[in-house]
């Protein structure tokens, strides 16, 4: 499949190539200066095939450390997705990055994904409609409000075993992390739980997924059309349960403040207008691909980790059985069970590390503005990448084993371990994450131990980790 997407990459960029398509259409910036060094690659395609393959072969930070060697800078220039951008490298890059949101830079998404998300809201107010987004969520992902999730966390968590897992002797991991994590999101934000509503919403996700950062190729067959149909699916579907929310919150049926679609039904801006139904549509799918891909990536690494050492495993699972223990028959975990469960999370933090969800992101210069000596011109994409600092012997000696100790005391160095991002970006989620993860690994722990059916299986990402056959292991249930 992977040979069939190259081969077909590489026919397009011949064709389009010969015709340089709306490669005359860049507006070339007057800004002088000496810009980054870098090559921009094949017209119009730019480095990105080699950017996307060299994820498919299951080592994106190659594409970023190639060029770091190469060029001596932790700042290159390169072509990607269609545009010309500067990759930033290190903490100092980040910390930039980061430091300089809507001064000088702003969050960009690539077409792919303007395609795959056709708001209604026009393009010149998406970046003002991100920021009331996320001033919006603080107010359902705040302690007070975190705590009173746990419960419900547990309680999936516990059905999720019982139901996926156990009377199993093997099962494929990575599809039934995602199916816990998307269950708890459609739970937690639309307040949908039949599962049979759910499994109708959980294929179409990953198609989107997978599609979502890919060169925009919109064929039958391709990653890029099928995330398209499958955006357009979801959409509807979710429109359906928006205009049901509205009767049903008009009939006092529904809570105002039961979740966030609720809350955005209810809430209109400074001129008392209500959002429209589709941006809430867009808003509801965004934050449920957020709210659980990434999760459920870190939870199918945690029991790849796990399984390959078991010293981890033993502080891990010992963490976990002095929770349980001082838990009564039926209680629910709470908020200071998740406070003890430091050791746990450090572990979890260094499965981030190594298996980044998020590779990166795109943002795009407001200005003209110089970095490390080089100029950056107006109007161009800037690409930050968690490997440059995850694997980097600079931030973390040894970058290649696996160490929880890293995450003890203050922690690693700002802005190197930047799985949620960091400073004023840093993703409102975290602790919602945070918490989903450690309920996982509380539950997985105390029923099993587990051992990889396939000892080498390839890592893809596409455009996070996955494993090639989705983590094959055999179970090997505790005597509770």
């Amino acid at each position: 499949m992977e040979f069939f997407y190259v081969s077909l990459l590489c026919l397009f960029v011949f064709l389009v190539s010969l015709s340089l398509h709306f490669v005359f259409d860049k507006k070339k910036s007057a800004f002088s200066g000496l810009l980054p060094p870098g090559k921009t690659g094949w017209p119009v395609f730019g480095e990105s095939l080699e950017f996307l393959s060299t994820g498919w072969e299951g080592h994106p930070e190659k594409f970023i450390f190639d060029r770091i060697a190469k060029y001596s800078s932790i700042v290159f220039k390169t072509h990607l997705l269609g545009e010309e951008a500067a990759v930033f490298c290190g903490a100092t890059g980040n910390k930039f990055l980061f430091s300089n949101e809507n001064k000088l830079v702003q969050v960009w998404w690539p077409n792919s994904v303007n395609k795959v998300f056709p708001s209604t809201i026009q393009i010149s107010t998406k970046e003002a409609e991100a920021i009331k987004l996320r001033k919006m969520l603080p107010n359902f992902l705040k302690h007070e409000v975190l705590q009173r999730y746990v419960g419900i966390m547990d309680d999936m968590a516990q059905r999720h075993f019982a139901s996926d897992w156990e009377n199993h002797d093997r099962v494929v991991v990575f599809p039934l992390t995602k199916r816990y994590t998307f269950r708890l999101a459609c739970r937690l934000f639309v307040s949908v739980e039949d599962p049979n509503h759910v499994a109708k919403f959980a294929d179409p996700f990953d198609v989107l997924a997978s599609g979502l950062i890919s060169i925009p190729i919109d064929l039958p067959g391709t990653p890029f059309n099928r995330a398209i149909k499958a955006s357009n699916f979801i959409r509807k579907e979710l429109v359906e349960i928006i205009k049901q929310r509205k009767i049903d919150l008009g009939e006092r049926k529904a809570s105002p403040t039961q979740d966030i679609l609720s809350y955005m039904l209810l809430t209109c801006d400074e001129n008392g207008k209500f959002m429209h139904e589709l941006d809430i549509a867009d808003k509801i799918l965004g934050l449920l691909i957020g709210g659980h891909d990434t999760v459920g990536s870190a939870c199918a690494f945690i029991v790849k980790y796990l399984a390959e050492l078991p010293e981890i495993y033993e502080g891990v699972y010992q963490e976990q059985m002095e929770i349980a223990k001082s838990k009564a028959p039926g209680e629910l975990l709470n908020w200071e069970d998740i406070k003890k469960m430091k050791y746990s999370w450090n572990v979890a933090c260094e499965v981030l590390r190594l298996a980044p969800p998020l590779q990166g992101a795109f943002r795009e210069a407001l200005s003209d503005f110089i970095f490390n000596g080089f100029s950056i011109p107006k109007g161009w994409k800037i690409y930050w990448s968690t490997n440059s600092t995850h694997k980097s012997p600079d931030f973390f000696p040894e970058p290649e084993k696996f160490d929880p100790s890293r995450f003890e005391g203050s922690g690693p160095l700002p802005y190197t371990f930047v799985p949620f991002g960091g400073g004023p970006r840093m993703c409102p989620g975290k602790e919602y994450a945070r918490l989903e993860i450690l309920v996982f690994m509380h539950h997985l722990v105390k029923r099993f131990k587990w051992e990889k059916i396939i000892p080498n299986e390839k890592i893809v990402v596409n455009p996070m980790p996955i494993p090639a056959k989705g983590l094959p292991v055999r179970l090997y249930r505790h005597d509770l």
